[in-house]
């Protein structure tokens, strides 16, 4: 997990992966750690998604674009008002992630990456989402894995969240 671009990342640090990756765990300690706002990406789903999601149905292209958007203007508007922000946000496709940064290269993302047999473990267990474990290998068959060539920190999730916390923190706070 090193790269040097994560220096740059002053508008938004994206906190990605799958459902039950631990996203909103992570992303809640960079807050803190980084002294930056959180961002929930799931708080700006429209109700049509959620209601989608509750069912068991898997979101399509067209239905993340308006939330991709949503997630988009708030980056912007962190970028407008230099006031770096932290998001959480699958970001599954590449195509996501290029909707998200905006084509500026003040964004980047942390991949949270974990098997398909922990996450699926870490969703049976949690409560109170509106995101069904069933839903995970809808996940896993979108999720396209941040390329070589995009500004990605990729840490696996089998640590505790403070470690990984710790890890991430040290590539922004020398």
């Amino acid at each position: 997990m090193t790269d040097q671009r994560a220096s740059t990342w002053t508008a938004a640090i994206i906190v990605m992966g799958v459902s039950g990756a631990g996203k909103s765990t992570i992303g809640a300690l960079l807050s803190q750690r980084l002294n930056r706002p959180l961002v929930e990406g799931d708080s700006l789903h429209p109700a049509a998604n959620i209601a989608k999601m509750t069912q068991g149905i898997p979101l399509n292209d067209d239905d993340r674009r308006p939330w991709l958007e949503a997630i988009a203007a708030r980056i912007d508007e962190a970028r407008q008002t230099r006031r770096p922000v932290i998001v959480t946000c699958s970001a599954l496709k590449r195509a996501y992630r290029e909707i998200l940064t905006g084509g500026h290269d003040d964004v980047g993302f942390v991949y949270l990456r974990g098997t398909k047999d922990l996450i699926a473990s870490r969703l049976k267990a949690r409560t109170n989402h509106f995101m069904p474990p069933g839903l995970l290998d809808s996940q896993f068959v979108a999720l396209q894995e941040p390329g070589e060539d995009e500004p990605t920190l990729s840490i696996a999730i089998d640590a505790p969240p403070d470690e990984m916390a710790d890890r991430i923190v040290r590539q922004f706070v020398p």
